[in-house]
């Protein structure tokens, strides 16, 4: 059985038997859980239509958040692409769009897939769905690749976090973004060396980045920071496919996500304590409302 412990060991694992990252997470997870593959696979194809749903129905334009803080900004995005001319281009733009659509509908208290967690819902999806928007993947190759972004996380939440009030937002939208760059790698049919070299990236590009909610709810700037999670995953997947390498090893860039997820200070995790809360707008977004006392 694999333990989860180290990115690269999956990825060695992978090349040994010449399979892919995905593959070997669907066995393992198939003994472990004592049920078949094609179970598995079902399951995991709920999640990728529940993701549909979510960019589907978040992209509305009276989509509102219980707070009124944010919506609509899917729709937004979307009649921007219809127009072209989007400067990250049809992949980028529409990925974007589904990332902003999936935490939108999150705010709004819909139905999706923590991937790996509500806050940062938006980013995987992004990615997989552009993709197959744009026929660049099948589904199969998108459910093998969220397979494979599951096993990653696996490995950061052992090794780090994937808690924004333990390790920052890094640990939220810095994983998932690690996790979409390892299923774009493996659906375009990248090497698991790519996956992993395209995992570390990730992580490095969002090294350090704070939790600091307004008002204390999943909105601003979480919303964004899934857009711009998305945007950094598309990145180190073409860096990594281009066959650019990290010179610190992914294993290690897990362990100093860690060690600067411990440093953060307790305003900056998730406490509605510092950053962009704090802001005077955020102060007051807070108490409009919630009152003085808040």
């Amino acid at each position: 059985m694999l333990d989860y412990t180290s990115v690269h060991e999956l990825a060695a694992r992978a090349a040994a038997e010449n399979s892919t990252i995905g593959q070997l997470a669907l066995a393992d997870q198939a003994e472990q859980c004592e049920t078949s593959p094609e179970a598995l696979v079902r399951r995991m194809r709920h999640n990728l239509d529940v993701m549909r749903e979510a960019a589907r129905d978040g992209a509305v334009r009276d989509l509102r958040s219980t707070s009124g803080l944010t919506g609509g900004d899917a729709w937004r995005m979307r009649e921007y692409l219809q127009r072209g001319g989007a400067l990250c281009g049809p992949v980028g733009a529409r990925a974007v769009a589904i990332a902003l659509a999936v935490a939108e509908y999150n705010a709004a208290m819909g139905r999706i897939v923590a991937a790996p967690t509500a806050g940062s819902c938006g980013i995987l999806p992004g990615a997989v769905l552009a993709l197959l928007e744009q026929d660049l993947a099948d589904p199969d190759a998108a459910v093998d690749g969220l397979f494979c972004a599951g096993a990653v996380g696996m490995v950061i939440a052992n090794q780090a976090s994937i808690s924004g009030a333990e390790g920052g937002c890094q640990a939220e939208c810095g994983s998932a973004s690690a996790m979409a760059a390892a299923a774009l790698v493996q659906m375009l049919g990248g090497s698991p060396a790519m996956v992993e070299n395209a995992v570390a990236i990730a992580i490095k590009n969002q090294l350090g980045l704070v939790c600091d909610p307004v008002a204390g709810l999943v909105e601003v700037p979480c919303i964004k920071r899934n857009a711009g999670g998305v945007t950094n995953a598309l990145t180190a997947a073409d860096m990594a496919l281009a066959g650019i390498r990290s010179v610190i090893p992914v294993d290690e860039v897990i362990g100093a996500m860690r060690e600067v997820g411990e440093s953060l200070p307790c305003a900056l995790r998730e406490t509605a304590q510092g950053g962009l809360a704090v802001t005077p707008t955020g102060k007051r977004l807070q108490e409009q409302l919630f009152g003085h006392n808040a």
